[in-house]
C-alpha cells in the first residue's frame, strides 16, 4: 500500500509528515501530527526530524524552514499556494507603513516570509488577541492581512486596529443567508465560525475560533449537532474524535482547492526524489523568525 510506502521512507529518512486540518482525509489519516498554523508551527519547531514533509501550501512549508533552517523541508506540491497570502506584497506594506509610523505590524501567519520579515510579530486566528494585548507599548496596529481576523480581533482591545483589506476566499463567501438557511434545516444545532468569516456571519456564531478551537468547541457535552464556518477538510477530525455526534457544513462550496492539491502519490514522490525543497534565505528568514519568535512566546 501507498500509506506503507510513506511511513517506510519517513522512517529511513528520519522524516515527520504535517499535515493541516484542510488536507483531505487520507493525507490527515497517515500524518504524523495534523492541525492548524499554530500547532504546526509549533511542532516544525521542536521536531527533532531530519526532514519535514509539510502537506499544507507554501507559507506553511516557509514558516518551517524559518523555524528549522537546518532541516530539509519538502512541499509535495509546490504550486500549493494561498490566496490570502497573495493579497499583501512587501512593496504595498512599506508604502503603508510610512502612512502609520507608530503603528506596530501584526501580520497572520496565512503570509509570505518575506511579509513575516517586514513584520513587528505574527500571530495566528488562535492567538491573534493575545499577541495584540502583548504589545503594550504600542497604541496603534497594523494588522495584515486577513481584514476579518483584524475586525474580529478590534473586538477585544482597546487599541486601534487598521486592518487590511485582503479575505480568504473560502471564508469570506460563506453569507450569513447561507448560515440561516442550513440554522433553518437545523434548528437544534450549534453554530461555530472562524474569525476570517465576515462580521455578519461571526455575529450569527455561537462559537468563533480558529480549526482547533472549533474542534475542540465539537468536543463540549450540550454539543450533539454542529454547523461549523471554515473549510469542509476539518470534518475528518470532527467525525474520528467525535463519532457520535453531527456535523454540517455551513456551506458545501467551502473548499479549497489549493489545500486539497496534495495527495499520497505527491507525498511519496516528494520523499522519493527529496523534492520539491522550500528553503528560506538567511537575508528573509533571519528577521522572520523574529516575528515568528516573538508570537511563539506569547503562545
Amino acid at each position: 500500500m501507498i500509506q506503507d510506502k510513506i511511513r517506510k521512507l519517513l522512517k529511513e529518512k528520519n522524516g515527520i509528515l504535517l499535515a493541516h486540518y484542510y488536507q483531505r482525509d487520507e493525507v490527515q489519516e497517515i500524518a504524523d501530527f495534523a492541525g492548524d498554523s499554530l500547532a504546526l508551527s509549533f511542532e516544525a519547531a521542536k521536531t527533532a526530524a531530519d526532514v519535514i514533509v509539510f502537506a499544507g501550501v507554501h507559507f506553511m512549508a516557509e514558516s518551517a524552514s524559518i523555524l528549522s533552517p537546518g532541516k530539509t523541508v519538502l512541499l509535495p506540491r509546490l504550486e500549493a499556494g494561498c490566496a490570502l497570502a497573495d493579497a499583501i506584497i512587501v512593496e504595498a506594506l512599506v508604502e503603508e507603513k510610512k502612512k502609520y509610523p507608530d503603528a506596530a505590524v501584526v501580520t497572520y501567519i496565512n503570509s509570505s516570509a518575506a511579509i513575516k520579515a517586514a513584520s513587528d510579530i505574527c500571530c495566528t486566528s488562535a492567538n491573534a488577541v493575545r499577541v495584540v494585548q502583548s504589545l503594550t507599548d504600542a497604541k496603534r496596529i497594523l494588522m495584515i492581512p486577513d481584514g476579518n481576523l483584524a475586525r474580529y480581533t478590534a473586538k477585544f482591545t482597546d487599541k486601534q486596529i487598521i486592518p487590511w483589506a485582503g479575505a480568504c476566499p473560502v471564508h469570506q463567501k460563506l453569507s450569513p443567508e447561507d448560515v440561516l438557511a442550513t440554522k433553518a434545516r437545523h434548528p437544534r444545532a450549534k453554530f461555530a465560525a472562524h474569525p476570517e468569516c465576515r462580521e455578519e456571519v461571526l455575529a450569527l456564531a455561537d462559537f468563533v475560533g480558529s480549526t482547533s478551537g472549533i474542534i475542540a468547541y465539537a468536543g463540549k457535552m450540550e454539543v450533539n449537532e454542529l454547523i461549523f464556518g471554515t473549510e469542509i477538510g476539518i470534518l475528518y477530525q470532527l467525525r474520528t474524535r467525535y463519532p457520535g455526534k453531527i456535523f454540517i457544513p455551513a456551506s458545501e462550496t467551502m473548499i479549497c482547492d489549493t489545500m486539497k492539491l496534495t495527495t499520497l502519490d505527491d507525498i511519496l514522490k516528494a520523499l522519493t526524489i527529496m523534492a520539491p525543497v522550500v528553503k528560506v534565505a538567511d537575508s528573509i528568514r533571519v528577521p522572520a523568525k523574529r516575528a515568528l519568535d516573538r508570537m511563539l512566546a506569547v503562545g
